[in-house]
């Protein structure tokens, strides 16, 4: 498994809930998910945009890639995922509760 991986020091829950949705993948250190979307994701953008917007407001950052790329190129999915990684770490990473997460997000707005 790519998530396993000795390159990759975070943790990563499989099948984790964040309020009515279930991630693929989550580091809850990074407030990074990664999503793999299959043939049913290509007739879904409006929901997979509500979440989106769910997870952002909760400062967790999604990674899309598709089954097709999962399985056809791994290398790929590796170097770009690896590289997603290392540029999260240096983000700050706020909680989704945080009074810096709130004048952040209102700043992003203005």
């Amino acid at each position: 498994m790519i998530l396993s991986n000795h390159k990759i020091n975070e943790k990563f829950l499989r099948q984790k809930p964040i309020g009515k949705y279930i991630l693929d993948f989550y580091c809850s250190k990074l407030l990074l998910a990664i999503e793999i979307d299959g043939d049913s994701h290509d007739k879904k953008e409006y929901p997979d945009k509500n979440r989106d917007w769910y997870l952002d407001i909760r400062s967790i950052k999604t990674i899309r890639y598709t089954n097709d790329q999962v399985l056809n190129d791994i290398d790929y999915v590796f170097s770009d995922l690896l590289a997603k990684i290392k540029q999260r770490e240096k983000e700050p990473v706020f909680s989704p509760f945080s009074r810096e997460n709130a004048e952040a997000k209102l700043r992003k707005r203005v």
